[in-house]
C-alpha cells in the first residue's frame, strides 16, 4: 500500500510537471505560429549561394509540378536552411513570386556572372536544375525557355566560380550525361538518371526537396542532413515509388564527388566522401543536436504515458504487487524524462 501511495504521489508530481512542460512548449510555439515563417528563419550564412533553374515544361501538368517544386525548394532554402534572399537566384518558365528572371540561356549566363562576382574562395554554391533534359547520343542538354544549354556550357560557367565547393544537382531527365563534363575538384555532382537514355520525366526532385526537412533522411542522427543523406533518401523514395506503382524504374540517381567523372548509385569507389560532410544548413552540430534531443525526449514521454495507460487497463488481471512495481518503474522513468524536458525549456 505504501508503494501505491508513492506511485500516486509521483503521478501528481508528474501531472504538474508534464502540464507545466506542455504549457511551456505551447507558450513557446504560439509566437512562431502567429509570426511564421519569418520568426523561425535561421541566421543568413554569407558564404552560401544558390541558383535554382526551373526549365521549360512542355505541358501544363509539368508546368504546375515544376513550379511547385521550385517554390518548395526556395522556401526550404530561405526559411529553414539559412540562404539569404540576396544570395539566391530563381529562374523559372513564368514570372511568379520569388522568381528572379525567366529561365532563358541569357538569364542563366547572367546569373552565373553575377554569382562569380559575389562568391568567394570560402563560399559554397548550390546549383539546382528542375525540368526536362535531352540527349542525342552526343550532347546532353537541359531544356530552357528558348535555346537550350548543353552540359559543356554549364561547365564553362561553373569554372568561373571562385567557390571552394560547388554542388550541382541536375534533377532532370537524361541528366546522367552531365556528370563527366561537370566533374572537378571540390565539386559534388548529382543526377536523377544514370544515363542519357533515361529520358522519361523524373520524380527525384520531389523526394530530394522533401529530404531536406525530413528527419528520416538523417541517417547518422546528428541533427543535420548532409547532401549524401538527402541523395540516399531521394533515391530510396524514387525506387519505392516505382515499386508501389508496379512499374519498371526509369530513373536511377547517381552521385560523383571524387573528380573521376564516374557516378555511382551509392557511396562507393571513392564517391560520397565529400557529400557526406557537406550540408545545406548552417547550424552548428551542437545546436542541431539540442533540437533533436528535445524531440526525442518528447517522443519518449509520449511512449511512456501510453504504457502507463495500457498498464492501467490491465490492472484487474495482474497481482497487486506486480501492478504496483510496474507502475512505479514507469512513473520514475516518466518523471526523469519530464524533468529533462523542463530543463531543456529553460
Amino acid at each position: 500500500m505504501a508503494r501505491l501511495f508513492t506511485c500516486l504521489w509521483m503521478c501528481g508530481c508528474l501531472a504538474v510537471g508534464t502540464a507545466s512542460a506542455q504549457q511551456s512548449e505551447s507558450v513557446r510555439q504560439q509566437p512562431a505560429q502567429q509570426n511564421s515563417p519569418a520568426v523561425n528563419r535561421p541566421t543568413v550564412d554569407p558564404n552560401k549561394f544558390a541558383i535554382i533553374i526551373s526549365g521549360a515544361s512542355g505541358e501544363e501538368a509539368f508546368a504546375k509540378q515544376f513550379a511547385d517544386w521550385t517554390l518548395r525548394l526556395r522556401s526550404v532554402l530561405t526559411e529553414r536552411l539559412g540562404f539569404g534572399d540576396a544570395r539566391l537566384r530563381v529562374l523559372a518558365e513564368k514570372p511568379a513570386q520569388g522568381v528572379t528572371a525567366i529561365s532563358t540561356g541569357e538569364e542563366v549566363r547572367r546569373a552565373f556572372e553575377d554569382l562569380s562576382r559575389a562568391a568567394g574562395p570560402e563560399s559554397t554554391v548550390f546549383i539546382f536544375l528542375i525540368g526536362h533534359g535531352t540527349f542525342d547520343g552526343k550532347q546532353a542538354k537541359f531544356n530552357l525557355v528558348g535555346p537550350d544549354m548543353a552540359a559543356a556550357d554549364y561547365s564553362k560557367l561553373i569554372s568561373l566560380l571562385p567557390a571552394r565547393r560547388v554542388v550541382i544537382l541536375n534533377m532532370a531527365s537524361a541528366s546522367g550525361e552531365f556528370i563527366k563534363p561537370l566533374t572537378g575538384q571540390g565539386r559534388i555532382i548529382i543526377s536523377a538518371t544514370r544515363s542519357g537514355q533515361e529520358q522519361n520525366a523524373t520524380r527525384f526532385a520531389e523526394h530530394f526537396i522533401t529530404a531536406l526537412t525530413n528527419q528520416e533522411a538523417d541517417a547518422d542522427q546528428n541533427g543535420r542532413i548532409s547532401v549524401l543523406e538527402a541523395f540516399n533518401y531521394a533515391t530510396q523514395m524514387v525506387a519505392a515509388h516505382y515499386t508501389r506503382a508496379g512499374r519498371l524504374a526509369t530513373e536511377h540517381g547517381l552521385i560523383e564527388d571524387n573528380g573521376d567523372g564516374v557516378g555511382h548509385e551509392r557511396a562507393e569507389s571513392g564517391d560520397g566522401a565529400l557529400a557526406r560532410v557537406t550540408y545545406l544548413d548552417s547550424l552548428t552540430v551542437e545546436e542541431a543536436a539540442r533540437s533533436v534531443a528535445a524531440a526525442r525526449l518528447v517522443k519518449e514521454r509520449t511512449r511512456l504515458e501510453e504504457e502507463v495507460e495500457q498498464l492501467k487497463t490491465r490492472k484487474g488481471a495482474l497481482p497487486e504487487s506486480e501492478y504496483e512495481t510496474s507502475l512505479e518503474k514507469l512513473l520514475i522513468e516518466l518523471a526523469k524524462v519530464s524533468r529533462d524536458i523542463r530543463k531543456g525549456s529553460r
